[in-house]
């Protein structure tokens, strides 16, 4: 070890900042409830806008299959080139206790409690870091790629501390918020 790294890895340790795998700190699909031949509120992937955090539309459908979530996961897509094109988001259209469905080509990311956040999940999952590794661990036919979850559930990264986590995904939040108010703003001059 060069005297860099030892200074990075005193510097991680004095923060709190711990190497960890993704699989120990984040749920990945985590098992949900759904009844078939019930109505709920399904996001096809066509639902998601790139790079936007929140999820603008869905539909009342029939559950017949799919994948599963509640508010506060995070929905990344696993195909190409959705995921390329950044559809990633970060539900909030639920009402407390409701189990929503969309895409089985989403994969749904949720909060361990006490080691991660749900806000900060999805920062980590739009960043370029963790895009570019989803990426590179697609496998299949050419059009039908699709990101492996062990590869994502084995990646190792330096996890802040939860309160630091917090910290850091209220201002990327807050950021967020003047953004889309901005494009509200835009949509009625425009209108």
């Amino acid at each position: 070890m060069d005297y860099m790294e030892h200074q990075y890895t005193m510097k991680m340790k004095n923060s709190g900042w711990k190497k960890v795998k993704l699989g120990d700190v984040i749920n990945f699909n985590p098992a949900e409830k759904l009844k078939q031949g019930l109505y709920a509120k399904k996001v096809s992937m066509d639902k998601l806008n790139p790079f936007t955090r929140s999820i603008n539309e869905y539909e009342l459908a029939l559950f017949t299959g799919g994948t599963k979530f509640r508010n506060g996961d995070t929905l990344l897509a696993r195909i190409t080139p959705c995921l390329e094109n950044g559809k990633t988001a970060y539900v909030s259209i639920l009402d407390e206790e409701e189990v929503g469905f969309g895409s089985t080509e989403f994969i749904v990311l949720r909060e361990k409690k006490g080691f991660s956040d749900k806000m900060f999940i999805y920062y980590l999952a739009i960043s370029p870091f963790f895009r570019e590794v989803a990426i590179k661990s697609m496998i299949g036919t050419t059009g039908r790629q699709r990101v492996q979850n062990d590869v994502l559930q084995n990646l190792e990264i330096s996890l802040p501390p939860l309160e630091t986590q917090l910290k850091i995904a209220s201002i990327l939040s807050a950021l967020d918020d003047k953004i889309e108010l901005n494009q509200q703003i835009n949509d009625n001059l425009a209108n």
